[in-house]
């Protein structure tokens, strides 16, 4: 059991919880505030989405014991919070609801979204509503309540604030002091204490090519510079290049899931072979709320193109996954991700030869990755039916 210190709704709860206790049945069986509603349990409805410090967070994915000394508030502790009295009027004038299983967290991300985009339009709010699904309303009557609402906004009460460090089995009290970016005490110690491995077996294999229009010497020159090729990666970056050889760089890796972030951090070894124009990037991380991890192994090399001043970039990835996100690393949504982030990888990578600015910039997002994964399924499958 791990003892537990937090407030929600405005009361501080002391507990103790099992280490694999989600945040969502801590406060639905200990609690007993059942206004946060469990849909499919994997991250993906939304429905179990309240407030953790001021930010959105699936509590289905985060473990109760990540939260000791947090603020928590759930649907039942907004009261008489402006802002969301006046959601509340919205979604009742504009149909947002019928059943109402989805309608507290589609509330508390519609509360995130006025408060953080209040010049967001129709399409942002329709991207940002993407983590939280509906099986009613057909969304048109909560695009016009949160658009409703953002005509005329009202200054919200609850804002985002800076984590205490987590305390460690070998300290005493925990620290009150904000862990600022970029130190993250707690998540870089989480991230790092994942082994590197040396191998990986029984992992999910795949291997694509990617031509450039980059020549062979220039494209392997520019991958040879780590920091600069981990900035053609959108959502990833490098937080500490390796001092030697031997030494792994500390990164990190976020994707957009609505307005929520899942942000692998972790350590990772690479090794280049001039000779055969050829390297190797193995390591491992994980996300420091959910407390999944990943450890994976890339191989890569160059190759000449058929035409002079053209390349093919090989790339070979083996990973495994585990933990609540492991779900979304199943081998055809990866492989189809992949596809996407190579694609806008290259764009970037072609742009950076040319000394250009990036192309691609912002987190990929995981909903819309995946809604567009099942579309291209359902188009192939239709395809074959009307063949």
């Amino acid at each position: 059991m791990t003892a537990i210190s937090l407030t929600v709704n405005g009361r501080r709860h002391a507990a103790e919880v099992e280490p694999r206790t989600h945040l969502a049945d801590f406060l639905r069986e200990d609690l007993l505030l059942t206004g946060t509603h469990l849909g499919c349990e994997h991250g993906v409805c939304g429905a179990c989405t309240l407030m953790v410090d001021g930010r959105p967070v699936r509590s289905c994915l985060t473990f109760a014991a990540t939260c000791d000394g947090a603020e928590v508030q759930t649907v039942e502790g907004f009261g008489e919070d402006p802002l969301m009295t006046r959601l509340r009027g919205a979604f009742s004038r504009h149909h947002a609801l019928q059943c109402g299983f989805c309608t507290p967290g589609m509330l508390t991300t519609a509360y995130d979204i006025v408060c953080r985009l209040p010049e967001a339009d129709e399409a942002r709010i329709r991207e940002e509503l993407a983590g939280n699904l509906c099986r009613c309303t057909g969304y048109a009557g909560i695009v016009a309540a949160i658009a409703d609402v953002l005509a005329d906004p009202t200054p919200a009460s609850l804002q985002p604030r800076e984590r205490p460090a987590l305390r460690s089995k070998d300290d005493g009290e925990p620290s009150t002091a904000p862990v600022k970016a970029p130190a993250r005490t707690a998540e870089t110690s989480f991230a790092t204490s994942l082994p590197i491995p040396e191998r990986i077996d029984g992992g999910v294999s795949l291997e694509r090519r990617l031509a450039l229009d980059i020549a062979p010497d220039r494209l392997w020159a520019l991958l040879q510079d780590f920091e600069s090729v981990v900035g053609c990666l959108p959502g990833a970056a490098l937080e500490t290049p390796s001092g030697s050889p031997d030494a792994p760089v500390t990164g990190s890796f976020t994707v957009a899931i609505g307005p929520m972030r899942a942000n692998f951090r972790g350590r990772a070894l690479v090794a280049y072979d001039d000779a055969r124009r050829s390297g190797r990037v193995r390591g491992a991380g994980g996300d420091p709320v959910s407390r999944s991890q990943g450890e994976g192994e890339m191989r890569f090399a160059v190759e000449a193109g058929q035409q002079q001043k053209k390349s093919v970039l090989v790339v070979a990835l083996v990973y495994r996954l585990k933990g609540p996100l492991s779900q979304f690393g199943r081998p055809a949504i990866v492989a189809d991700v992949v596809d996407r982030l190579l694609a806008r990888f290259a764009d970037n990578l072609a742009a950076l030869a040319e000394g250009r600015g990036l192309v691609h910039a912002a987190p990929m997002s995981g909903f819309g990755l995946l809604y567009q994964t099942m579309s291209k399924s359902m188009r192939t499958l239709l395809a074959k039916l009307r063949g």
